[in-house]
């Protein structure tokens, strides 16, 4: 199947299976309460039982599943609770991103985050929300990886991962697109002079405002 393509990426079958289920799951193809049986979901991947039985331990151990005695794997997903306690944990710790990057940003990382800004400032221009949040998916990625911290990074690139929808659903509230632009601005810029309080300001303005958009929606 398509999905062990992926080999080139050395990922184990077990975090290839893992990152598939995890996406049906917060794409929604799996609902809250949705039970996940092992033996059809490795007929339905093409593999054996022992895979999918480690990716779905790894699930709970992400608290996406539960392993409920009687009666299996049944799917948790992310409530509107879960969503609230990532956004007010990624403001507090959004800050430390802005610091840290400013101070040890490479050049060739700001060219990067300025060919990104740049591609966002185009598809701003043409409306197109799809691209935008793709684009500030790898605008943040970026940013995570300047603090080289493999921690913060690994920690708030699963939080984009777990509120993707809410993200995506933000940007599509009037305006919000044009606002988003201008706080990316601000960012680069601040980065550019490695002014670490004023982009963790700018960083922080931003988070706040994406997570009082997100709170608004749900």
């Amino acid at each position: 199947m398509d999905l062990f393509d992926q080999k080139k990426e050395n990922k184990s079958l077990t975090s290839l299976i893992f990152e598939r289920i995890r996406e049906d799951i917060l794409n929604g193809r799996y609902a809250p309460g949705d039970k996940l049986v092992e033996i059809k979901l490795a007929d339905e991947l093409g593999v054996s039982r022992t895979p999918v039985r480690e990716a779905l331990k790894q699930l709970e151990l992400d608290g996406l599943v539960d392993n409920i005695p009687n009666r299996g794997v049944v799917v948790k997903g992310i409530t509107s609770e879960d969503i609230d306690d990532i956004l007010t944990i990624r403001l507090c710790i959004e800050g430390l991103v802005g610091q840290w990057a400013a101070e040890r940003i490479e050049d060739f990382e700001i060219k990067e985050l300025q060919e990104i800004f740049d591609l966002m400032e185009f598809y701003t221009s043409k409306g197109d929300v799809e691209k935008i949040f793709e684009l500030n998916t790898r605008f943040h990625e970026t940013l995570y990886k300047a603090t080289k911290s493999r921690y913060l990074e690994g920690v708030l690139k699963d939080f984009q991962l777990f509120i993707r929808q809410s993200r995506n659903n933000s940007l599509k509230a009037e305006g919000r697109i044009d606002f988003a632009l201008e706080e990316h601005r601000e960012i680069l810029s601040a980065l550019k002079k490695h002014d670490q309080e004023n982009t963790r300001k700018a960083l922080t303005k931003h988070i706040s405002a994406s997570n009082d958009n997100i709170k608004h929606l749900i």
